[in-house]
């Protein structure tokens, strides 16, 4: 298990995001996102002074097979609101569409419980299309605090969940995978938390969602660099993505997930649904 650096998490993705921007056919997308995750690394002040769990509370959570932080029910210090504040700060400070700027707007007039409400739908799941623009706010602070509060967790005493592919810090669903190409034993399957950061080992040919290893294929592109895979799996008809470090070494599992959108839809036209939705998407 590895443990989240917030600063160094969000400083990747946001140099990867503007790197992969270029002629990239969602550029100005992508350029958006990594200027969304530079503003990332600022709101990490914010919430630089949260107190975290105590350690009676994750040990209890420890032994019962629970996340230490468990995203759904977990009570959020009102310093994730002051994180989301600077994120639109930021944000706002560059020029942006008349229709992004009445989201910002709408976030800023929100009252706090109206905020905390919204966060709590997010959080399980319950955000409508017509949402998306808060939604992308509101994730983009919650990840902010979350991997605060897991950079936080002593890793010795974390264990994995029953339910391998949950997170183990915070119990949210992976963004994705990462095979790597280095360490001790390169060829490892790493799932990066969509919440928190965290990333842990999950066995390879193996479906994340429902654990079978039968029907569980590799898909992608014809003809691309074989970076980012789809690894499907017939037997609960959902994928997830593959990020395969060896094809490039600054790869980065949030930037080139957001990049690789072509695959979601090619797999996704083929009737496979995915493991779970980027916070950042709201792809199904």
């Amino acid at each position: 298990m590895v443990l989240p650096d917030p600063g160094a998490r969000f400083t990747a993705t946001a140099v990867r995001l503007a790197t992969v921007a270029l002629d990239h056919p969602m550029e100005g997308w992508l350029s958006f996102l990594a200027r969304l995750a530079s503003a990332q690394r600022q709101a990490l002040d914010a919430v630089s002074a949260i107190e975290g769990a105590s350690s009676a509370t994750i040990d209890q959570a420890v032994e019962a097979g629970m996340p230490p932080y468990a995203a759904d029910g977990h009570r959020r210090d009102p310093a994730w609101r002051t994180a989301l504040a600077s994120i639109l700060d930021e944000i706002e400070a560059r020029p942006l569409p008349t229709q992004a700027r009445e989201v910002i707007a709408r976030l800023r007039t929100a009252e706090a419980t109206a905020i905390e409400a919204f966060a709590e739908r997010f959080l399980h799941g319950d955000v409508q299309v017509e949402e998306a623009g808060e939604a992308l706010y509101v994730a983009a602070a919650l990840q902010v605090y979350f991997s605060t509060l897991a950079a936080r967790l002593p890793a010795g005493k974390l264990q994995l969940l029953q339910q391998p592919g949950l997170c183990p810090c915070c119990g949210s669903t992976p963004s994705v995978g990462l095979v790597t190409a280095t360490g001790k034993t390169p060829g490892i399957r790493y799932l990066y938390c969509s919440l928190c950061s965290t990333a842990w080992v999950h066995v390879r040919a193996t479906c994340i969602t429902c654990e079978d290893t039968r029907t569980v294929a590799l898909e992608g592109i014809e003809g691309d660099t074989g970076l980012v895979r789809a690894e499907t799996c017939n037997a609960c008809h959902t994928y997830s993505k593959l990020i395969y470090q060896k094809q490039d070494m600054q790869a980065d599992p949030y930037a080139d997930d957001l990049a690789s959108l072509g695959i979601d839809i090619l797999v996704a036209e083929a009737g496979w649904s995915r493991h779970a939705p980027n916070p950042l998407l709201l792809v199904a």
